[in-house]
């Protein structure tokens, strides 16, 4: 190969692959942050559950 062509592909292919590559970062973003809420929700969700739990099982035992 001729080294202007050499030149052109080194100088070429980031400027190619960048936008890519952002993009992807994005989207890698976006499901880390869905996961994220997702598991917080459940976390969530399960205290309040263990929660209720203790309170019937106190008005159980209170009522004995």
């Amino acid at each position: 190969m001729q080294w202007e062509f050499i030149v052109a592909l080194v100088i070429a292919i980031p400027i190619i692959l960048f936008p890519a590559a952002f993009v992807w970062y994005f989207n890698i973003g976006g499901i880390y942050a869905a996961i994220k809420g997702v598991r917080k929700r459940q976390a969530e969700h399960e205290e309040k559950a263990r929660a209720m739990a203790e309170e019937q099982v106190a008005a159980a035992v209170t009522k004995k």
